[in-house]
């Protein structure tokens, strides 16, 4: 199965930008062409490396954005000490090139074949892995119950935030707090994800739904914390924790 296989087994590969789509002013997808590239599942990662004319080389790791069998992309949050991020985000054009590997990561998955209710939670950039499961319910036709809440800085962090509008409905929830600033006529959550929001947007902890958490190390073990709290099983919620950005 993809992205099972040993991390050193797999194959740099060279992939090409095809498209470079603003998110946010601090956030860009890349739309990738890299012939070799295997099938991924919704919530697996790639790494990226980049390497310097004097040879100097710098990895980094990054969600896939995409849905299994939609062009390969990613969403790449710029870091301002970073040393990839800035690169991808302010520079990299169409047709340019670098080395990806992957996919990487068999445990933060979602399948649409499986019908139990999930709860995704996300902040800042880590909703990256939660819109590819998003995405693959939507290919799929799926009408499982899916419930996003995401956790953003202010309405112009929120990244994907037209195309989360438009696919909201039909079994999909989508719930947004804005943790710094909000826009005038706001009635949406304002604060950080706590346990009363867990509770308002569900499922509850009796229906067994999956869940999935991604983004700042401290949004992650809190919210862990605060689903084992209410009641959820700890085995049913998987995390996935990145550096100190996001809602």
């Amino acid at each position: 199965m993809a992205g099972t296989a040993v991390l050193g087994r797999l194959t740099w590969l060279v992939a090409e930008v095809a498209a470079a789509i603003p998110e946010t002013e601090r956030a860009r997808t890349l739309v990738l062409d890299a012939p070799g590239w295997s099938s991924h599942r919704a919530g697996q990662h790639l790494d990226v490396r980049l390497t310097a004319e004097d040879g100097y080389q710098a990895q980094r790791s990054y969600s896939i954005a995409s849905a299994p069998g939609e062009p390969l992309a990613i969403t790449v949050e710029r870091l301002e000490d970073g040393e990839v991020s800035p690169y991808l985000v302010d520079e990299a054009a169409e047709s340019d090139g670098f080395e990806i590997r992957g996919p990487i990561g068999g445990y933060f998955v979602w399948e649409p074949t499986d019908r139990r209710p999930v709860l995704l939670v996300g902040g800042g950039s880590g909703v990256v892995p939660l819109m590819a499961m998003i995405r693959e319910r939507a290919a799929a036709g799926s009408d499982v119950d899916m419930r996003l809440l995401y956790s953003s800085r202010s309405w112009d962090d929120v990244i994907y935030r037209d195309e989360l509008g438009r696919l909201a409905g039909r079994g999909l929830t989508v719930a947004h707090t804005l943790t710094r600033s909000q826009p005038d006529g706001w009635n949406g959550y304002a604060r950080r994800v706590d346990a009363e929001m867990l509770t308002d947007v569900g499922p509850a902890s009796g229906d067994r739904p999956h869940v999935y958490v991604c983004g700042p190390t401290p949004l992650v073990e809190a919210v862990a914390a605060t689903l084992v709290e209410l009641g959820h099983e700890p085995q049913r919620i998987k995390t996935e924790r990145f550096g100190p950005t996001g809602g």
